[in-house]
């Protein structure tokens, strides 16, 4: 993963992997190129200029655990998510390209194949430090 990371082209964008839970409203995690997944922030979408991937092809979640490169900014602002009752930087989507639809596992629960739905449903993992 370290060498893969390490590999990425510098560059005006970011690296974003989708994390779909159901009663959530956030996007999933983005970190910047060359930077390890354990720097990702959890984000919400900003979707004025773009559209999110599943959204556009209207394809809800379908798309979890996907890598893309993110073209966009953080605006600065934070917003409120209401199932988990926290607050997380918003990020304004301007375009993206697909990057993988089988990345490299980033979470525990991805180690030992695929965690029970209903046992993590409520959980909210952080990626870890490369394995």
């Amino acid at each position: 993963m370290a060498q893969r990371i390490a590999a990425e082209p510098p560059g005006d964008y970011y690296v974003g992997r989708r994390y779909f839970k159901p009663d959530f409203k956030f996007w999933g995690y983005v970190r910047k190129p060359n930077q390890p997944w354990s720097t990702a922030q959890l984000v919400m979408l900003n979707e004025k200029q773009k559209l999110a991937p599943d959204r556009a092809d209207l394809k809800f979640g379908e798309d979890n655990n996907y890598e893309y490169k993110l073209y966009g900014y953080f605006s600065g602002d934070k917003v409120y998510e209401p199932a988990s009752n926290h607050v997380y930087p918003e990020f304004v989507l301007k375009g993206f390209e697909a990057i993988s639809t089988n990345p490299p596992p980033i979470f525990k629960s991805q180690l030992n194949g695929r965690a029970d739905a209903e046992q993590t449903r409520y959980v909210i993992e952080k990626p870890e430090p490369e394995f």
